[in-house]
């Protein structure tokens, strides 16, 4: 499966290095949010990644809820506490939780599929900036504070009419920010289609912290560097 190389695991245990998680971030996701850089203070794990890895374990069910409880560093041995077959938490040797996980409905564990919709799931995830939060963040006339930006993955939810498909597409079908002071909360809404027929629904939800006044200039400079970074590492990864 391709996440065979973003992950190590041992005597049941799970965990991730750096370069693993950094790697997956970029390479797979898309995501350039300076937080998965190696070398970031305050590095930590790509909640897309958490997802994905948990997903192969547990396997795809028709309604899912993720909900993060936690920023995972590196190194974290982890492993999945199965309370009962639809409620289960991704702990570490303290048993501290970091992820959250409920579901209902048949569930499928085709490694297969489960690689087709989270390969193309984080890939959609992975799009949020600056195609889809800069747009949202002029609207509301609010920004992440462009010197340290910070925006936290906060739950996923996802609902399946049927779970005999192959590898579905992922599509945003509807988008919003609320706003409370210097907090801000996005919710995307996407949809799951295969042969044009829509097989799914899923929602996401993240929080943005240390919000500033929307500044046209301070979005342009953010943008420039994301797309900098973007294209030093995929030079150098070629």
């Amino acid at each position: 499966m391709f996440l065979d190389s973003y992950y190590s695991e041992q005597n049941g245990e799970f965990s991730f290095t750096r370069e693993q998680a950094s790697h997956f971030a970029k390479k797979i996701a898309g995501d350039f949010n300076p937080i998965h850089d190696e070398d970031n203070k305050r590095f930590c794990v790509p909640g897309d990644l958490l997802f994905s890895v948990v997903l192969a374990k547990v396997g795809l069910s028709q309604k899912m809820r993720f909900e993060f409880a936690g920023m995972i560093n590196d190194g974290i041995a982890l492993s999945i506490d199965t309370k009962s077959d639809t409620d289960m938490s991704l702990i570490d040797e303290k048993g501290k939780e970091y992820l959250h996980i409920t579901r209902e409905g048949e569930t499928t564990n085709d490694q297969e599929l489960i690689g087709q919709v989270t390969k193309n799931y984080v890939q959609f995830s992975g799009m949020n900036f600056p195609h889809i939060m800069v747009p949202l963040m002029e609207s509301k006339q609010i920004m992440i504070n462009p010197t340290r930006p910070l925006v936290i993955y906060e739950s996923m939810e996802l609902d399946f009419t049927r779970l005999d498909f192959s590898a579905p597409t992922v599509e945003l079908t509807d988008s919003e920010i609320t706003v409370e002071g210097k907090r801000g909360n996005v919710t995307l809404m996407f949809c799951f289609k295969e042969n044009g027929e829509v097989v799914g629904t899923g929602r996401k939800r993240m929080v943005m912290s240390g919000l500033k006044p929307y500044c046209q200039n301070d979005i342009d400079d953010l943008v420039n560097r994301f797309n900098e970074r973007k294209d030093r590492f995929l030079n150098v990864a070629a």
